[in-house]
């Protein structure tokens, strides 16, 4: 089985660095395949939902016939490493913003998801609490199945978190001197140093065709004239030399490393690297030490209209971070202000989640994204297989397509998060099921119905075909419509967004 995973990288983060840390005013709140299509080992991609036609034996017929001591069990399992990214929507809200229709290779139904607000309860502590409902769909026998997740609030944390060591790689090259790259950076990072506390330490590396230590780690206290002066001082150059820029942060964070403190690489970049090495597996092999010994993770900041999406995410992915995409200042105060916190600190690490579908109610399935984030079903409970970092104020939401048998009634599904606490690698695991379906999609949970607009546009971007679309799938006027009475239901301008962004698109397709 294949064991890698992808991710996506973003820019912007600057301000996170200094804003989740501290917090600011304004604002709201891997590796691996398995099945998740009820064939193990089967192709995925963008095909929602499962052919109506049985897959091979195991979901012919006979072996459906559950009285025959027999048949051929159906593999129900679907495991998969917990992804927060959200870049591919930020990215593709961008694009279509400026005339263009994104790349259908771009196009992350979960990240899509995972950018909208959901109600999950929280714990008190480290960990997960599961959350597992569903809604029928128009389509016969075909339902949506939700799997959230969610970690303790981030506020809890704002007065007792543990000091930062950041260091920050910041990409110089030509291709930053677009407006909103470069100079985004800098403004984020002069908002950091005015609001980090005086315990917390900062570096500063740059790159264009060499990378070069700006500023070794350094402690705010009595250095914040010393560190604004370093972020004045940024110009663009060259070309992008995008592996000797981590490779530098990673040597330079080592070199800072603060026992007790959070310790993370912040890479702020467009990707578009032209120069050195390029392949990200390369990179991160390079570094690995850092990443594994030290437990030094990667937060990917992109920005820029031209964005190098495959390599950041797969940066983010095999360095055991995750990546935002960041437009514009109301981005950044977003990402910075409202969700530092997660983006810094871990609850969780190698985070991995399992849905067991029960196969007297369920007959196919397909887990809606996290293509590149498929686990071997073996390896679930394997914590020497990677899996996702998680930070306080985290939710992660999956959604299923489940074609459920004629008649069905009763348990249809449990799903299972595993992990390991940051601190001591103890795993821990917490589960929960769902019993039944009661409500149609528009009788379900604003959040909810929220969630399937989201995945429905995702999957019309993608355009996919009419026989492999996910299924009850409305047009893009009746999403768009359906996004505008969401918007007014949850009193939510980021779903108000979604309906703005749906019309642009169904405008671009006309």
């Amino acid at each position: 089985m294949e064991r890698q995973r992808t991710r996506q990288v973003v820019l912007a983060l600057a301000v996170a660095g200094g804003l989740l840390l501290t917090g600011c005013g304004g604002g709201e709140d891997s590796g691996g395949k398995s099945s998740a299509d009820g064939s193990r080992g089967g192709s995925y991609g963008s095909a929602f939902p499962a052919p109506d036609q049985p897959r091979g034996e195991q979901d012919s017929d006979e072996s459906r016939d559950h009285d025959s001591p027999d048949r051929e069990t159906p593999d129900l399992l679907s495991t998969f490493a917990l992804d927060v990214d959200t870049a591919s929507y930020g990215y593709a809200r961008r694009t279509l913003a400026e005339g263009r229709r994104p790349d259908p290779s771009t196009i992350r139904p979960e990240e899509f998801v995972n950018s909208f607000r959901q109600d999950y309860d929280r714990p008190d502590g480290n960990g997960f609490t599961v959350t597992v409902d569903g809604a029928r769909t128009d389509r016969d026998d075909w339902s949506l199945i939700r799997v959230g997740l969610a970690t303790r609030s981030a506020e809890e944390d704002s007065d007792r978190r543990p000091p930062a060591a950041l260091t920050f790689v910041i990409d110089i090259s030509g291709s930053m001197s677009e407006p909103g790259r470069l100079d985004l950076a800098q403004q984020s990072l002069t908002t950091m140093t005015d609001r980090l506390r005086d315990d917390d330490s900062v570096a500063l590396v740059t790159f264009s065709d060499e990378a070069e230590t700006v500023l070794p780690m350094t402690r705010l206290g009595g250095h914040r004239e010393r560190i604004q002066e370093a972020v004045d001082s940024l110009e663009p150059t060259y070309s992008t030399n995008l592996g000797a820029g981590v490779e530098t942060g990673y040597r330079t964070a080592v070199d800072g490393l603060r026992e007790g403190a959070t310790n993370r690489v912040v890479l702020i970049s467009d990707a578009l690297a032209n120069d050195g090495d390029t392949d990200p597996d390369s990179i991160l092999d390079r570094i690995d030490t850092a990443r594994r010994e030290h437990g030094i993770t990667l937060f990917g900041v992109g920005v820029g209209s031209d964005y190098g999406d495959a390599l950041m995410e797969r940066l983010a992915d095999k360095g055991d971070g995750h990546t935002v995409y960041v437009s514009g200042a109301d981005d950044a105060e977003k990402v910075f202000c409202e969700q530092l916190p997660q983006n810094i600190d871990l609850t969780a690490r190698d985070a991995k989640a399992q849905v067991a579908f029960d196969p007297r109610t369920v007959r196919q399935f397909r887990l809606i994204g996290y293509d590149n984030r498929r686990v071997a079903d073996d390896d679930f409970r394997d914590d020497r297989v990677d899996g996702g970092e998680v930070g306080p104020g985290h939710t992660v939401t999956a959604l299923y397509a489940v074609r459920t048998e004629p008649g069905a009634d009763g348990h249809l599904a449990t799903a299972t998060v595993r992990w390991q606490d940051p601190d001591t690698r103890a795993p821990h695991e917490r589960s929960a099921a769902l019993e039944t379906i009661d409500d149609s999609l528009r009788e379900a949970n604003p959040r909810f119905q929220v969630d399937a607009v989201a995945a429905y546009f995702a999957d019309a971007l993608r355009d996919t075909s009419t026989d492999d679309r996910l299924p009850g799938r409305p047009s893009m006027r009746e999403l768009a419509d359906w996004a505008d009475e969401l918007a007014d239901r949850t009193e939510d301008g980021t779903v108000r967004g979604l309906a703005d962004t749906i019309r642009q698109a169904r405008h671009l397709a006309d």
